[in-house]
């Protein structure tokens, strides 16, 4: 069974906020198809017979601790675990599908990675950009995008849940020949 894992913080007053790009992925799964919702201590988790979604309640920084409980009731491998999140080291509305990689600057996916063991876990980051100059990184990934950063991030984030909706069908593979042969087509996905 797969598993696409969106990593966000909890709350109204992070809802809007660009940190939360992978929960809105895991919104655009839960239109596809009826998912049955089940509240842990550690997070929301979707089930369906296309598999399974979840958004973390640990907060980013602590996403793993969601991530490893998950991953042990169900028995996945990391393989299977797709985590989707923000990065604001890639262009405002690009992507980037891999199967495997460091964290990078992002804490949630350190926290993921260490919690796991491994580097093998497939990641897909959307890009938010790099804050203006004079601000700093927390102001800018907790702060809401701009009516134009707003709209090329919802273009992103729909194409990142058709991702999200191929690897839990189809799996890797099949998620990156989408990417593929997708992302030669537009100037707004790397």
């Amino acid at each position: 069974m797969r598993t696409v894992v969106g990593l966000g913080n909890v709350g109204p007053e992070y809802a809007a906020t660009r940190h939360n790009v992978g929960f809105w992925v895991v919104e655009r799964l839960l239109a596809r198809t009826r998912w049955r919702r089940n509240v842990q201590p550690w997070g929301e988790v979707y089930r369906s017979p296309s598999g399974l979604l979840l958004c973390p309640s640990t907060y980013m920084n602590r996403s793993g601790d969601a991530v490893r409980e998950i991953s042990a009731q169900f028995s996945l491998l990391p393989a299977e675990v797709l985590v989707v999140y923000d990065d604001a080291d890639l262009p405002i509305g690009s992507l980037r599908l891999r199967s495997r990689g460091g964290p990078g600057t992002h804490q949630g996916m350190r926290s993921v990675l260490s919690a796991l063991g491994t580097d093998d876990v497939p990641r897909l980051r959307v890009g938010i950009g790099r804050p203006a100059e004079g601000s700093g990184w927390v102001d800018h990934v907790l702060s809401s995008p701009s009516p134009v950063e707003a709209d090329a991030l919802a273009r992103a984030v729909d194409f990142a849940g058709e991702l999200a909706w191929v690897f839990l069908c189809s799996g890797l593979s099949a998620a990156l020949d989408r990417f593929s042969r997708e992302s030669g087509k537009t100037d707004r996905i790397i």
